[in-house]
């Protein structure tokens, strides 16, 4: 599937797109759209790709995506397996910053909420009561008129303007955000994902965006504001962690399955991503 300039339809007797999500897996590619995102996770685990962040998702985790900044929600593994029987569900809302009218938030009652929209470009990953009050919105609206509806994401939107339970993701920087720069970044995304394991040699990932290593290396790091190696470092990391906390085999099990060579090297760059060490995160994790 290639990635897109997404574009999800409007109904018909609304001037946003409310989406319940229920899928095997989530399916959309690295991709961008000019719309806001309002985006909880519903059921699923996996990897999240936003800007140059990267981090697990789970069951709960609720964002606020600003215009044009690419991302990827990618299930894990099991998900994509024939006889799977899990399921990947999501509450998405799509609006642009006119859909209540060219001006509406120019008034200065709507002064806290344009300001939210400017911290958008950093992405909001939004917690504590705040996620547990957006939530709750979010289930009912299925079941609201359109006018309760629209009312409802101005009382989402005026309580994210209002809360700081949340943290940013991003640097707020611009990404590469044209159809060419999506097509080719999913392309080295889904190499990686499906080879992080093994041995990664540069030349043979430039070669597949048909690039020198040196041309590649300069633009993957103007795309996503970090070196190929350090986005590798992250994918392995990452899958670290969620072996760390199904707890199945041992720690020097996990640095040879996460793709590492050697458990200092291992041990090193966890603590370096994570302030914590493999073992100490592990059990915080299995305290909770």
């Amino acid at each position: 599937m290639k990635p897109l300039l997404q574009k999800l339809p409007l109904p018909a007797d609304s001037s946003f797109v409310l989406v319940d999500f229920d899928v095997p897996y989530f399916e959309t590619p690295w991709h961008f759209h000019p719309e806001y995102e309002i985006v909880l996770v519903t059921k699923s685990t996996g990897r999240r790709f936003v800007g140059e962040h990267i981090k697990e998702y789970k069951e709960g985790d609720l964002c606020l995506i600003g215009p044009y900044v690419p991302h990827l929600y990618r299930s894990h593994d099991e998900y994509y397996k024939a006889n799977s029987t899990l399921k990947a569900t999501s509450i998405v809302i799509h609006f642009n910053d006119e859909f209540l009218g060219k001006d509406f938030f120019n008034l200065p009652e709507m002064t806290h909420i344009k300001a939210l929209f400017e911290k958008s470009t950093k992405v909001l990953d939004i917690v504590g009561e705040t996620n547990q009050f957006i939530t709750k919105k979010l289930y009912d609206m299925f079941s609201e008129t359109p006018t309760k509806r629209l009312l409802s994401l101005l009382a989402i939107l005026d309580k994210i303007a209002r809360s700081n339970e949340y943290v940013f993701l991003t640097s707020g920087n611009s990404f590469g955000t044209n159809i060419k720069d999506a097509e080719r970044i999913n392309k080295v995304f889904q190499f990686v994902m499906n080879n992080f394991k093994d041995d990664i040699k540069l030349v043979e990932v430039a070669d597949l965006v048909s690039m020198s290593e040196s041309s590649f290396s300069r633009y993957f790091k103007s795309r996503t504001n970090k070196n190929f190696s350090e986005f590798i470092t992250q994918i392995r990391i990452a899958h670290a962690c969620k072996l760390l906390v199904e707890d199945k085999i041992g720690i020097a099990d996990i640095c040879y399955e996460s793709g590492f060579n050697n458990l200092s090297n291992f041990n090193r760059k966890f603590k370096e991503l994570m302030d914590i060490s493999p073992s100490a995160y592990q059990k915080q994790l299995l305290k909770a």
